[in-house]
């Protein structure tokens, strides 16, 4: 079989594995991806082994790819099937491991099948029809572009499920202002006061890149983003290297926004910049002020936007609480290939009734949109 397993991305050279890319996404990028096994974020005992798939042709020549692990546990992926593992375990089923095509802990939708597309219809086969030999229960591909659902769409044993995202479209703006303009009259006034509160505070932010932040800015950036998951008796998912590492490696796509009283940083965000697009990844503060994360967090990203003209920010995967702010609903899809038979009808039952909820919860959400009408 052409299929080749690879352990370590660093394995590989930067440029055969970067040219596999359809855009210019940050992280599915050699750098992001490697820097997450460099600073030891997955493999060892993260549950996130890392065995990415090459497919190479007669040749020897990388044709396609699929970022790819061995879970132990289901947490990180931000597509939940901790029910469907529970039903296994009751059932005496094995669940995991399991293969996951996706980026870790980024539920940002992009390629996962990368390179030539017959290629990687390929070695999508192969890799459903070798589960049972390398002792996996199944193969979950998360947060897929269209290009993929394409490959995925009416291949035998695949079941789609939908999901549901916010997003904010650029529309042109000149400024913050011109979006203000597009809201209605009680929403806009919301938003200007919720700026109003944080600046009253006597809070201002300060943008920079990737290289622009010292080794002490990158601790500060560490303490805010650890302190997130310590507030809720969590271990973060991300080691402190991390951040030192891509900083290094991809310090273009980097941007940083600090937040600071009198001079003294309170709280930062973290974003990737990308094909476009401003994403959204991490928060945190280091005291809490009235309405905060809505300025750190949504307000600044979607001022930067605006300012460095990009079509759209993608602010993380939760919330309702985006909606008032201008952020849509997005449906996002991910793939599941179960090998037990009993397992693939009962799950494929579950998501034929959660669809029209998931639709009817995006059109609902719209209700609630505070665009002006006509």
């Amino acid at each position: 079989m052409p299929i080749m397993t690879l352990h370590r991305l660093a394995d590989l050279d930067p440029a055969s594995w970067d040219a596999l890319l359809p855009d210019a996404q940050p992280f599915l990028r050699h750098a992001f991806l490697g820097a997450l096994e460099d600073s030891a974020s997955v493999g060892g005992r993260s549950g996130w082994q890392p065995a990415h798939r090459l497919w190479l042709d007669r040749r020897g020549t990388l044709r396609a790819a699929m970022p790819a692990y061995l879970k132990q546990h289901s947490y990180g992926e931000y597509v939940f099937d901790h029910a469907w593992a529970d039903a296994c375990r009751r059932a005496g089923i094995g669940y995991y491991p399991k293969l996951l095509g996706a980026v870790p802990f980024s539920p940002v939708g992009g390629a996962r099948l990368l390179g030539d597309p017959q290629a990687a219809g390929q070695l999508l086969d192969a890799l459903a029809a070798g589960l049972p030999e390398e002792g996996l229960s199944s193969l979950h591909i998360n947060f897929t572009a269209p290009a993929c659902d394409a490959l995925l769409q009416g291949r035998t044993g695949w079941l789609e499920r939908l999901g549901c995202q916010f997003h904010w479209t650029n529309r042109g703006y000149r400024d913050f202002q011109d979006f203000l303009e597009a809201l209605s009259s009680r929403k806009r006034k919301q938003l200007r006061k919720e700026r109003e509160q944080v600046a009253g505070q006597g809070i201002d932010f300060d943008w920079r890149q990737g290289g622009e932040l010292s080794e002490a800015d990158w601790d500060f950036v560490y303490q805010c983003y650890a302190n997130t998951y310590q507030v809720r008796g969590q271990a973060p998912y991300l080691t402190r290297a991390f951040f030192s590492l891509l900083a290094e490696r991809m310090p273009d796509a980097i941007r940083v926004v600090l937040a600071r009283q009198r001079s003294r940083p309170v709280a930062m965000a973290f974003s990737l910049l990308g094909g476009g697009s401003l994403y959204g990844r991490y928060w945190g503060c280091l005291a809490e002020f009235d309405r905060l994360h809505f300025e750190t967090c949504f307000y600044q990203g979607m001022q930067l936007a605006i300012d460095q003209g990009l079509a759209r920010f993608d602010a993380g995967a939760q919330g309702e609480h985006k909606l008032i702010r201008g952020f849509e609903p997005v449906i996002t899809r991910s793939w599941h290939y179960l090998c037990h038979p009993g397992l693939r009808a009962a799950v494929a039952d579950f998501l034929a009734q959660e669809r029209p909820g998931v639709l009817a919860y995006a059109e609902d959400a719209r209700r609630y949109l505070p665009y002006r009408q006509g």
